[in-house]
């Protein structure tokens, strides 16, 4: 007797589910713009290179491209809401091909120093390139930064991964490795790079993006002001080659101690040499309490224009570096010379060097295992 008024029943209510299942879904897409692809253009040998755009509800936005898994742009809003680029870099795919300062790239296989290109794994020695001086940095003459990496798009999220395969042999390096790196941008105006890599013969790995940033805007002017607390209680001291002397030294009470709040200006003429500036390792103080947690590594503020940036990271170092080498001919986004110590770098990482120094964490990849490593920045404003 009651069947009909029932069915009706069940069938508006069905109805009702299906329609706030779909505004919920509607709602979400509003909070999470779909990821966009575009060409930025083609390598000197014809390669296609896709260039992808992450953005959030906030209008927090980054760019991505396959050259390199480079960081091209990172757009967030000042105090007064005003957005501005604050990674270096520049606006088309041709100053990225041509040398330049690693400017928001995946460094790698190794990232950051090995000594005289050389280092012994399993009782056998291997000779890396060399291209920084006598030792190699950054992966050497072709690392990660100088390859086109392949993209993939997840549906639903607003991220894009990067992989790449590196035969054995490459730049030097034993093991064919697979790699690949995932960008998200979240609502809480954070940028999250995952790394994973496998290997099918024992080698060494070390990878990090190597991004230049001046929360003032790129091309405005020095970072000296910017305010940096570094989450380390000690360092890594290095030669005159840059390379660690295997040590690890406290910070306090130095121009290396940035465990309070200061600005970069504050003790920058105590850090003497050619070119002058920071370029060192700090050890991160382990506060996660399991394997690949993150820990705060480090907080960027820029006064002027009240952009904060944490850093927090599974890595066990940090790599702060203040732009030294940066002299003014290279001419970046806007038409604006980068000059010296126009942005930083906070390049997480293992220890340079650090196959050749068995006191440090070991940077040894072996088949079976799977290398994972995460850093999240996130900025706001105060």
């Amino acid at each position: 007797m009651h069947t009909l008024p029932r069915l009706a029943s069940i069938a508006t209510a069905f109805a009702l589910g299906i329609f706030l299942t779909l505004g919920t879904a509607a709602a979400a897409n509003a909070k999470s713009p779909a990821v966009k692809k575009a060409v930025f253009g083609d390598t000197m040998d014809g390669e296609l290179v896709e260039i992808f755009t992450l953005a959030n509800s906030h209008g927090v936005k980054a760019r991505v491209m396959t050259w390199g898994a480079t960081l091209v742009s990172m757009e967030v809003p000042d105090r007064a809401g005003k957005f501005a680029d604050v990674t270096l870099g520049f606006d088309t795919l041709e100053g990225y091909l041509g040398a330049h300062p690693f400017f928001g790239v995946i460094a790698g296989r190794y990232a950051n120093r090995i000594a005289k290109g050389k280092f012994t794994l399993d009782e056998k020695e291997y000779t890396l390139a060399t291209n920084n001086g006598v030792n190699h940095l950054h992966g050497g003459l072709k690392g990660f930064d100088k390859k086109n990496w392949s993209a993939r798009l997840t549906p639903g999220s607003n991220s894009v991964s990067f992989s790449i395969t590196s035969t054995a042999g490459d730049e030097g390096y034993p093991g064919t490795l697979h790699a690949k790196v995932t960008y998200t941008l979240t609502e809480d105006n954070a940028l999250r790079i995952a790394y994973e890599a496998t290997a099918e013969a024992p080698t060494v790995l070390n990878l990090t993006n190597h991004a230049y940033w001046n929360l003032a805007g790129a091309g405005e002017g020095d970072i000296l002001g910017h305010e940096l607390t570094l989450h380390a209680a000690k360092f890594t001291p290095v030669d005159d080659g840059s390379i660690p002397t295997g040590k690890i030294d406290p910070v306090a009470g130095g121009p290396m101690d940035f465990t309070k709040a200061k600005t970069i200006a504050k003790d920058f003429a105590q850090m003497t040499g050619t070119p002058g500036g920071y370029d060192h390792n700090f050890v991160i103080d382990q506060a996660a309490k399991k394997p690949g947690g993150l820990n705060p590594a480090a907080e960027l503020y820029d006064p002027k224009s009240g952009r904060v940036m944490k850093v927090a990271t599974s890595e066990p170092g940090v790599q702060f570096y203040t732009g030294n080498y940066l002299d003014g001919t290279v001419t970046g986004k806007g038409g604006k010379a980068y000059k010296k110590n126009f942005g930083l770098c906070l390049e997480t990482q293992h220890f340079p060097d650090s196959p050749n120094k068995p006191q440090f964490p070991s940077t040894v990849l072996r088949p079976g295992t799977t290398y994972r490593s995460t850093t999240v920045h996130t900025f706001s404003v105060r």
